[in-house]
């Protein structure tokens, strides 16, 4: 695959970068780690990684705890130029799951997108342009809290924190087997590497008797969800996850689901009250910036693969809050493999991700993606690849 000039100019000074940060990047980490904290309640990783910047604040970023209205959202702002040409944002990820910690990697997540943005502002520093012209941009690290289940992008987005950004990058781990741990690969599979869902809560309100002495009396809710209870509750209530390929499939599919509730409502003689929670839209990740991001993987020795469905088994009938943020810009959204002995949301992966070989590998895919946002910043012509294919996408 092709490397651009551009990319060559910024491999070595993004790995030089990723070396001079080596310890702050392993003790943040290992913090985010060790420390788990569910959504909206990522207090100390909020502030772990806002001190990390205090410190920085003489090289030129500027710290924003609590952003756009969420108390544990933050955003860490680079830039040249008051009117910047260009806004690149990476995503940080640091929530983790009721019991099990990090279950699903975001301790990695959120290293791999601050050693991105580091390497990107750092790298873009000494950079100088054609006939001595300098780019104008401006680079985020956006704290992006809740991911598990509270929609924090959703909440981000609609509060304005992707409002006139260009790109937004970030990277996810899958569990690789231990008996092949040399292999980092990347799938940038567009659309279908994640799923749209619609979240529910459906409660059946019924009323309660005695199940021996009186059954006749009670009207059961629990039969709207299961048969043969030894007990006649007055309500019961499930929680529902409606998945389809797309956003606007979904849509279809969920009203085809209500209207099983309601029918188990009406054959039940229960009432019947729905709350709905946050929806997740279908990933799409541009196809210029996976194909970018390859190039400059593979330029730095490392086994990547792109649109790689069905040969690593990293691909995902899961969904995330980062599928409604490629509606607002053009999004990356790659995957790597970490050694672990389980999948994602097991206690093994928790122990994967907190590995130095995924500390590792994090890395790695941090140098991709900031050779690729220097490349965003620098390269107009690759700018506006990136801008029409995201208007192509949306057009479809």
């Amino acid at each position: 695959m092709y490397l651009p000039a551009t990319q060559q100019r910024f491999i070595t000074s993004v790995q030089s970068a990723l070396h001079e940060y080596d310890t702050e990047l392993k003790a943040i980490n290992n913090k985010i780690w060790s420390n788990p904290e569910l959504g909206y309640a990522e207090h100390q990783a909020h502030n772990n990684i806002c001190s990390l910047f205090d410190a920085l604040t003489p090289h030129g970023y500027k710290v924003t705890r609590s952003a756009y209205g969420l108390e544990t959202a933050f955003e860490i702002t680079y830039t040249n130029s008051s009117k910047a040409n260009r806004t690149i944002v990476f995503n940080a990820e640091y929530d983790a799951l009721p019991g099990i910690g990090h279950a699903c990697g975001h301790n990695l997540i959120a290293t791999s997108s601050i050693a991105a943005f580091l390497a990107t502002c750092e790298a873009l520093k000494s950079y100088t342009g054609e006939k001595s012209t300098t780019p104008s941009y401006t680079i985020r690290l956006l704290g992006t809290p809740a991911e598990e289940s509270g929609g924090g992008k959703v909440r981000l987005l609609e509060n304005g924190a992707y409002k006139d950004v260009d790109a937004c990058l970030m990277v996810h781990p899958f569990p690789i087997a231990p008996q092949n741990p040399e292999l980092l690969s990347m799938a940038t599979v567009v659309p279908g590497e994640f799923l749209a869902n619609d979240k529910l809560t459906v409660t059946f309100v019924g009323k309660p008797s005695h199940a021996a002495a009186a059954p006749w009396e009670g009207v059961n809710a629990l039969d709207a969800v299961v048969s043969t209870p030894n007990v006649i509750p007055m309500s019961a209530t499930v929680d529902y996850y409606v998945r389809s390929p797309t956003k606007k499939s979904l849509k279809a599919l969920t009203a085809k689901v209500v209207k099983c509730f309601e029918a188990a409502a009406t054959a039940t003689g229960c009432g019947m009250e729905i709350e709905w929670g946050i929806s997740y839209d279908d990933l799409k990740s541009n196809t210029p910036i996976c194909e970018s991001y390859v190039s400059a993987m593979r330029a730095m020795g490392h086994q990547t693969i792109l649109n790689n469905a069905g040969q690593t088994g990293m691909l995902t009938s899961g969904s995330t809050d980062m599928g409604n943020v490629p509606y607002a810009v053009p999004i990356f959204h790659g995957l790597f493999t970490i050694p672990a002995e389980g999948v994602n949301h097991t206690p093994l992966f928790t122990n994967g991700a907190g590995s130095p070989e995924a500390h590792e590998r994090s890395l790695a895919c941090a140098a991709g993606m900031a050779v690729v946002a220097c490349q965003i910043a620098v390269d107009d012509e690759f700018a506006k690849r990136v801008k029409e294919d995201f208007v192509m996408e949306m057009e479809e």
